[in-house]
């Protein structure tokens, strides 16, 4: 005959204890099954009841196309100077045009005025405005597309006309703001350039009457000399520009910047080769009237540069802000978006066969706690020691 394997003791044990385990686990829940689900089944529908009963709140949302990248209008002056491609785009870097147009419709300037438009302080009810600004924001969400790159505006609030006419507002907001800091920036430019142009043009007429009383004659000039005095009078010009160019720069950056410090080196480079010119031109004894006419071409330079960008200066701050081309128009919606009483609903009943079922096990489990007779003295010995505390 074939010899049976010994039974383990222990398995049959472990196997036993998991049933007995599992079946205090279901018996009670099924014993009280009409406390689990009939109360959570009641909880819920008490949570759909006040779900009922909860002001609805609407969402509109508009999308625009924040403008295009563009060069400011100072460093799109200062790239007509010569070598300076870099500037805007260094500018820029610090950060990028969208997330700027999103912190000014989330500056306190903007919010304030569509506070005070909307009569918000009384739609919420605010004692102060610091509080209209948190419920504003608390009921605004701006966000940048990652793939598209659209600005989308959600509003919410318990009106839905106003709700659209509030995310409109926020582009209306957008637009003045762009439009009066782009006013701003090009009169300080046309303010600068206006200046030095007039410096310019007085240096220009000395440089002029000074070329004139040396008894210069442009006829009698021989290309050479002419050819090095126009070089000079160029490389006197791009020095003055990178000096213009790193001044912007330390104006918005600082000096470890890599931006300044590569501009620094390109301005030292330039006055290094400007001294070896010079030299040469000491060494060369040339007339006295060569140095009046490289004079007279560098000023000459500098105020047909000074020129260009006044006239641009002035035609940007007769120009209006940046174009913001809106993709979708906010329109009053027609359903609600909160609350959602399905969710509200499902979520109440589901947490309440959480805890019911937790309650149901937990009261089994110290009934049996107490019936038993070692269980039972641990308790009383447990309740003495707290007692007496």
């Amino acid at each position: 005959m074939a010899e049976h394997p010994p039974i383990d003791g222990h398995a049959v044990a472990s196997e036993d204890d998991d049933a007995v385990s599992l079946l205090d686990l279901v018996l009670p829940l099924v014993e009280h099954w009409k406390l689990w689900l009939l109360g959570s089944l009641a909880i819920g529908l008490a949570a759909l009841g006040f779900a009922f009963l909860m002001t609805p709140s609407y969402t509109a949302r508009t999308t625009f196309l924040p403008p295009q990248q563009q060069q400011s209008g100072l460093a799109s002056a200062l790239a007509s100077l010569g070598g300076l491609a870099g500037l805007a785009g260094a500018a820029g870097s610090i950060k990028s045009p969208a997330d700027q147009y999103v912190a000014l419709m989330q500056s306190v300037s903007a919010t304030d005025r569509l506070i005070d438009r909307f009569d918000l302080m009384k739609a919420y009810e605010a004692k102060y405005r610091f509080e209209a600004r948190k419920s504003l924001e608390l009921n605004t969400r701006i966000a940048i597309g990652k793939k598209d790159g659209l600005i989308s505006i959600e509003v919410d609030d318990k009106s839905p006309q106003r709700a659209a006419d509030m995310a409109n507002a926020y582009v209306d907001e957008l637009r003045r703001l762009t439009s009066e800091l782009a006013v701003s920036e090009a009169q300080q430019r046309r303010m600068f350039f206006e200046k030095e142009l007039k410096e310019a043009r007085d240096q220009l007429a000395q440089a002029q009457q000074a070329l004139e009383a040396s008894g210069f004659n442009v006829g009698a000039l021989r290309a050479e000399p002419k050819a090095a005095a126009e070089s000079y009078a160029r490389l006197r010009a791009e020095i003055t520009a990178a000096e213009v160019r790193l001044q912007v720069l330390r104006g918005s950056m600082a000096d470890s910047a890599p931006q300044v410090q590569r501009q620094a080196a390109e301005l030292s480079a330039l006055r290094s080769q400007l001294a070896r010119l010079e030299r040469s031109a000491d060494n060369g004894a040339g007339p006295d009237y060569l140095s009046k006419y490289r004079e007279f071409k560098y000023r000459e330079t500098l105020f047909d540069l000074f020129a260009r960008q006044y006239e641009l200066a002035r035609v940007d701050e007769s120009r209006e802000g940046a174009l913001i081309q809106v993709v979708d128009v906010a329109l009053p919606p027609e359903y609600k978006s909160k609350p959602k009483r399905a969710l509200i609903a499902v979520g109440a009943t589901m947490v309440s066969l959480l805890l019911l079922g937790m309650f149901i096990l937990l009261r089994h489990a110290w009934r049996q706690t107490a019936a038993d007779p070692q269980a039972a003295d641990k308790v009383a010995r447990l309740r003495a020691a707290f007692g007496r505390r």
